[in-house]
């Protein structure tokens, strides 16, 4: 079993408990050393008063010794041990004979060095010894004890112990409060994200300010994922709908041409014994309803593919380039039609490569199919300008034109004209990547005032332009309509 993790108000206590005595307890150390400093100066500083006032009672105990006067000695070295106090007093006289002897000192199997009135360390203690120059000669020795010290720091030490020994529950209860109120912000987050109904989306989720930086930064950014969330979320339903409409619009679409299929099958399987012409004539059919299934779901399936581009499949082009290349395509697939381009190259635009080649290449096709009168040669020509910020492309014809009440309908899917061998879809796919860049496609006279221009106007690069408003070519109602 998985072990339940633990709360951050728990952590934060449990490593404000382990990390305040480590640093009591450096801090200890770092008082305990000033202390002991501390009480060895002052210790120093005692040695060196009482050596200075000493001076004068062991030259007179060592005066009175000398001149035989044991009284005035005997009250000499009272008055020595008394200026004292707690320190040890130790007075020789020239000969190395002890005149003075009295409080805690040294024992005397330890050898004294040559008095040098500085301070010396000996065992247990801390010494200073000062020579008697003059007719009474001696050396005066002051010795104070470091157990005096050592109580001390002993007593600091303990304190700091105690003191540790406490902070520990002390710093964790009080660490243990001020987490679980500062993140009591956080759990009203979590409470309100678990609460969250994922049909409501980023629109559900309502925040208000908590005054905690690190909160409302995760709040929105909690936001941002549940809006993309929302984006990605529509957008797979934009495609299930794009596939569940292609499905139908093929399904709708094609069964019409595989029934002229079957039925021309048929005929052949019935009749192996077809005259030539007409066997010909039937698999001619076949062709031509064979070309027009291949047709229409390429259309469709690019249809499907507009509706569903990213943002990120957008780039710089140059728009000159592109009309150049889909003319000489075009002209390669037609060559009883006649196709001019006038224009130059260097026409920036930001567009979908693949989207604008099937804008350009439909109008192209369908001026060559449709833009002549019968027994002439189709004539289309291509021109490129720069409007403002726009992008100006036409495609002019001298067809037999489009009647004014009639141009809106040709972008509609599946319209045709009765003649036509297309699948309806052509334009479509114009209108729907004039749309998809920001753009806009219209039909009217050529200037001549006959025939048929397709005018598209695309912005340049760098100017922005918002997406577009409809994604939905594909999964619209079916239009099942003929011009006529």
């Amino acid at each position: 079993m998985r072990a339940r993790p633990m709360k951050l108000s728990t952590r934060l206590a449990l490593w404000v408990a382990l990390t305040v005595p480590l640093v009591v307890l450096a801090l200890g150390a770092l008082l305990v050393g000033l202390v002991g400093h501390d009480l060895r100066q002052q210790q120093n500083a005692r040695l060196h008063t009482l050596a200075v006032a000493l001076q004068p009672d062991a030259r007179s105990v060592l005066s009175a010794a000398r001149g035989g006067r044991p009284n005035v000695e005997r009250l000499r070295n009272r008055q020595v041990l008394s200026a004292a106090l707690d320190a040890g007093v130790l007075v020789l006289d020239s000969q190395g004979d002890v005149a003075v002897d009295g409080g805690p000192r040294p024992s005397a199997s330890i050898p004294l060095p040559q008095p040098t009135d500085s301070l010396i360390s000996l065992p247990g203690f801390r010494a200073v010894g000062v020579s008697l120059p003059g007719a009474a000669a001696g050396t005066l020795w002051v010795f104070s004890p470091d157990s005096s010290v050592n109580t001390q720091l002993a007593t600091v030490r303990t304190n700091v112990l105690f003191a540790t020994l406490a902070a520990v529950p002390l710093a964790g209860l009080l660490t243990l409060a001020l987490a679980r109120r500062a993140t009591r912000s956080l759990r009203a987050l979590a409470a309100r994200a678990s609460a969250l109904d994922p049909r409501g989306g980023a629109a559900a989720f309502r925040r208000d300010p908590s005054g905690v930086t690190e909160v409302d930064d995760l709040a929105t950014a909690l936001s941002t994922v549940l809006a993309r969330y929302d984006e990605q979320a529509a957008r797979t339903g934009e495609a299930l709908e794009t596939a569940r409409a292609f499905a139908s619009a093929a399904s709708h679409e094609l069964r019409t041409p595989l029934m002229s299929m079957q039925t021309n099958l048929d005929v052949l399987a019935a009749h192996p014994d077809l005259p030539a012409g007409e066997r010909a004539e039937v698999v001619t059919d076949l062709r031509v309803e064979h070309t027009r299934l291949l047709e229409l779901l390429t259309a469709l399936r690019t249809l499907a593919r507009g509706d569903l581009v990213e943002a990120d499949a957008f780039a710089e082009l140059d728009l000159g380039e592109l009309v150049d290349s889909c003319v000489a395509a075009v002209g390669r697939a037609r060559p009883e039609a006649s196709l001019t381009f006038s224009g130059g190259y260097g026409v920036r635009v930001r567009a979908w490569e693949p989207g604008l080649k099937i804008l350009v290449t439909n109008l192209l096709t369908n001026a060559a199919v449709h833009g002549h009168l019968p027994g002439q040669t189709p004539h289309v020509a291509v021109g490129l300008t720069v409007a403002g910020p726009e992008a100006v492309l036409t495609v002019d014809d001298w067809g037999p034109g489009i009647p004014p009440e009639r141009r809106a309908e040709v972008f509609e899917r599946f319209v045709r004209g009765a003649e036509s061998p297309g699948s309806g879809l052509g334009l479509t796919l114009v209108a729907q990547q004039a749309a998809l860049h920001g753009g806009t496609v219209t039909v009217s006279e050529t200037p001549g005032g006959h025939g048929t221009r397709f005018l598209v106007r695309l912005p340049l690069s760098g100017t922005p332009f918002p997406g577009p408003t409809r994604r939905n070519w594909l999964t619209q109602t079916l239009q099942l309509r003929s011009l006529r």
